[in-house]
């Protein structure tokens, strides 16, 4: 009997610059069997850290574990999922879940007909930030929330080579602000470009619009060098502010006092602003916790397939829309 939080065995597959915080956690809560990389130098040194094998082949590794990360390029999620599912083997994908509708689909379906848990990589979901937002609205203490607004700019990752901001970064916030307003979203706008990549967008705007009529406002970008993850919540009777880095949520509302019509510059009014400092806990932690119980209790992980092909197919529109300059309906 392992002393680990999870008497489960996994593994990971591709170990660059996420796939290795993924075997650290696995190595601190479950039994880390191995893991494997193209770069097998890369693999040896995160297997040495770790103390667990390397696989050159990653096919061998599935033949050994009970869940696996998937943390290879974007263009590759298909065949390696495809691959752990046949072998039977309980999947965390990371985000995107793939580059294509058609692929994010075939996933799926891998998963369902092999009968496999399938978790999405959407970590900000498991921020506890964002739990704290989620209980919150569903509780009507904010009031209907009415127009959420992100901004997720940084430097430009280099680790990056395959998708633009859009897959890599915005999909993030979309996942989020589908999750935040328990509604679907039906078209996006976007405007943005590129700067400093050759291929793909670095910068981008997102104009969304969900089917309970909320608006959502997303702003990614990888040429700022400041690192700001935050999300506003524009609600009924409270504005709301989420700090997904320091894991602080400030929620503020405000009355008049006393108003004279002839001087309204004169007019008080009186602010109230709570900050809230919640107890800090690693998402990515939370994230693979949160995979290996659902897998244990037969139960849906926070982020599933269905989720992950959701966030996908409005980056997809957000893609269209860049090309097309007009707005995409979601379908």
């Amino acid at each position: 009997m392992s002393d680990k939080q999870f008497d489960m065995k996994t593994g990971v597959i591709g170990v660059g610059s996420m796939g290795q915080n993924h075997a650290r956690v696995f190595s601190e809560i479950s039994n880390l069997v191995g893991v494997a990389d193209a770069d097998e130098a890369q693999a040896r040194r995160i297997a040495t850290r770790f103390g667990c094998e390397v696989f050159t082949d990653y096919k061998e590794l599935l033949k050994q574990v009970e869940a696996v990360v998937i943390a290879v390029p974007t263009e590759l999620h298909r065949s390696v999922s495809e691959a752990a599912a046949s072998a039977g083997v309980h999947i965390l994908c990371e985000k995107p879940l793939a580059g294509s509708i058609e692929e994010a689909q075939a996933i799926i379906d891998a998963a369902s007909d092999a009968g496999v848990t399938l978790a999405v990589g959407h970590i900000e979901r498991h921020n506890p930030v964002v739990g704290y937002a989620r209980d919150s609205l569903q509780r009507g203490e904010w009031g209907q929330a009415i127009t959420l607004t992100s901004r997720r700019v940084s430097s430009y990752p280099a680790r990056i080579k395959d998708v633009g901001v859009v897959f890599d970064m915005a999909i993030h916030d979309l996942d989020v602000m589908r999750y935040l307003s328990g509604s679907e979203i039906v078209s996006v706008y976007a405007a943005g470009g590129r700067i400093s990549t050759p291929v793909h967008e670095d910068h981008v705007s997102m104009l969304l619009q969900f089917a309970s009529d909320q608006e959502g406002i997303c702003e990614a970008n990888w040429l700022t060098p400041m690192k700001v993850r935050q999300i506003t919540l524009t609600c009924a009777t409270h504005y709301v502010e989420l700090d997904y880095i320091d894991q602080a949520v400030s929620v503020s509302t405000s009355h008049f006092g006393d108003i004279d019509e002839a001087n309204l510059y004169k007019t008080a009014l009186e602010v109230e602003k709570r900050h809230i400092h919640l107890t800090k806990r690693e998402p990515l932690k939370n994230e693979l916790v949160d995979l290996l119980n659902a897998i244990q209790k037969k139960e849906r992980p926070l982020v599933t397939g269905e989720d992950g092909l959701a966030a996908v197919m409005v980056a997809h529109a957000a893609i269209e829309s860049l090309k097309q300059k007009k707005r995409i309906e979601i379908e």
